[in-house]
């Protein structure tokens, strides 16, 4: 709008289409889910108060996987997982013993030199096989997501297919370990190098993908040919617990992948144990920071995926009806809680007109719990999560942006207790607006604008974060010039979420979302959980013999 022109109203919280719930959907038995415990899908509210105690009596606890045992933890700490539509506790999650982590390591460590010495035929076909049962078994996996991340069943789906895509990579690691070799580089002298593996590893997995990320981490290593020592958040263990069953009876040797749970001792013991050699963690700033600097001060290997805020930059000679669709989901699909979600957009010359249609149309989706058809996206992980989300939007107002669209407030009729955020969209966002130098990681979109493209390019330059960006045009020159200048490492054009697919590349992550050198999955995956060897041998046969002491440097190529 010109100047001194007043700007219409933002888009009431009464705006969004929520979920009914006056046919709420019955799990049938299927929905049962087994991963060291077992739970069922139930609203809350069914209980009655007077049964909260006996309710609470009989919620399951998750077991640690130690030596291919699910065992019950003799912990003194646990942590309640909550269904965030309901508030539910769904199951209790062990802060495990330095026993029992002592233990897991152990029995890592003792399965390490048979496996490693399993042909790596045998090792691909147990990953053929995982990835056949986690196919067979998609809806329990979705399920167990659904249940305590909150997302919408087929969004959960999308996180176990493209951790199964990882998987699908393992089956043929052969082609990632193979070494190289180089032949007569003197009189029968000849050189070759090999990968190996390291021995025991770690991961260390957040709640936003529980069934992505460790699909990450313990399949690339055990193909490999190392040995696992896992932690789940411990917020959404479910997914990790049914991978496990699954890997086991495809055939996963007893030892090779363990499983601790707990929060900053799990995590603490995981850096600092001297057995584990590599740590692979994906998750916030804090954490990340301090897991990189802690696990490389004791000698590890360590590789942290991070925070992000990702920009999606707007052309005039875009499409808008394709722009506003594909910004709408990379902004609030999953409620904003991924790592590579759009939550800024610079709109640049006319786009920025665009910003009411692109609110208008965001008000049109139906926020409600994730195993109810018909919810475009479900509640945030918690409470806190949804008050630290509504207060950057508050700050965001109050340091000079406009709320056009208000998803604070939000309410879902049969689930009072949900963490409801629904769609936000402000404009006028500058780049030290809090809502835009803090990672909001909620369904908020920040839009900003610009006169050209060389000024949007410097936006994003100069914000600490690279994990990933996008481009809407359909001028291919300021495609590849986007490309080309812009300091992110993954890049999308006409693509606002440009996860790479493990076939192709790694996940490349760069400047303040990622702390390491090589990066997960893909080729770079193994490289991470693998070391050269290199062998030179000299073979002479006949007449071949060393009759003086060599005292200078070796120069076998010299003429």
């Amino acid at each position: 709008p010109a100047p001194g022109t007043r700007h219409p109203p933002p888009l009431p919280r009464s705006a969004f289409r929520l979920t009914p719930s006056a046919a709420p959907r019955r799990p049938e038995a299927s929905a049962m889910l087994s991963y060291g415990l077992r739970t069922s899908l139930q609203r809350a509210g069914r209980r009655a108060a007077s049964t909260e105690a006996a309710a609470a009596a009989a919620v399951p606890t998750v077991k640690n996987l130690i030596g291919g045992v699910f065992e019950e933890s003799s912990a003194t700490t646990w942590y309640d997982v909550h269904n965030p539509a309901t508030q539910e506790i769904v199951a209790r999650v062990p802060q495990s013993t330095q026993a029992e982590m002592e233990r897991a390591v152990a029995a890592a460590k003792e399965a390490f030199p048979a496996w490693r010495s399993t042909p790596v035929q045998q090792r691909q076909r147990v990953m053929f096989k995982l990835q056949q049962l986690i196919r067979e078994n998609e809806d329990r996996l979705a399920e167990a997501v659904t249940l305590e991340q909150g997302k919408t069943l087929p969004d959960a789906r999308g996180d176990v297919f493209r951790g199964l895509e990882v998987v699908e990579l393992c089956c043929n690691a052969s082609t990632h370990l193979a070494g190289d070799t180089l032949e007569n580089l003197a009189s029968g002298l000849d050189t070759y190098s090999v990968r190996q593996p390291l021995g025991v590893c770690a991961g260390i997995a957040p709640f936003n993908f529980p069934a992505m990320i460790p699909c990450w981490m313990f399949p690339v290593a055990v193909a490999a040919g190392n040995t696992y020592v896992f932690k789940p958040s411990e917020r959404v263990p479910g997914a990790s617990m049914l991978l496990a069953e699954l890997a086991q009876e495809a055939g996963l040797p007893d030892g090779v992948l363990n499983i601790i749970h707990g929060g900053p001792d799990a995590v603490n013991f995981i850096c600092d144990d001297p057995s584990i050699r590599a740590v692979s963690f994906v998750g916030g700033d804090a954490a990340g920071k301090h897991i990189f600097a802690r696990a490389t001060a004791a000698g590890k290997r360590a590789q942290c995926n991070m925070g992000a805020k990702n920009h999606a930059v707007v052309l005039p000679d875009a499409d808008k009806d394709t722009v506003i669709n594909q910004l709408i989901g990379a902004a609030v699909g999953a409620a904003g809680q991924r790592c590579m979600a759009i939550s800024a957009t610079i709109f640049v010359g006319e786009t920025r007109e665009w910003v009411a249609e692109l609110a208008a149309k965001a008000a049109e989706l139906r926020v409600g719990p994730g195993m109810e058809s018909g919810s475009d996206l479900g509640p945030l992980i918690s409470p806190k999560a949804r008050e630290r989300a509504e207060r950057l939007i508050q700050m965001g107002e109050d340091a000079g942006a406009r709320i056009v669209l208000d998803g604070r407030g939000a309410k879902v009729e049969g689930y009072p207790h949900g963490n409801w955020l629904g769609p936000t969209v402000l404009e006028g966002v500058t780049t030290d607006n809090p809502v835009y130098t803090e990672e909001v990681f909620g369904p908020v979109l920040s839009c900003m604008t610009a006169d050209s493209l060389d000024e949007a390019i410097a936006i994003i330059n100069a914000n600490n974060y690279g994990n990933g960006t996008a481009i809407f045009t359909n001028s291919g020159a300021a495609a590849r010039r986007f490309a080309y200048e812009v300091d992110v490492g993954q890049v999308g054009i006409n693509a606002p979420i440009p996860v790479p697919v493990p076939f192709a590349s790694s996940f490349t992550g760069s400047r303040g979302s990622f702390r390491g050198d090589l990066h997960f999955y893909g080729r770079q995956g193994f490289m991470f959980v693998t070391q050269s060897k290199t062998v030179t041998s000299v073979w002479k046969g006949d007449g071949g013999a060393v009759r003086a002491a060599p005292l200078t440097m070796p120069t076998p190529g010299k003429q």
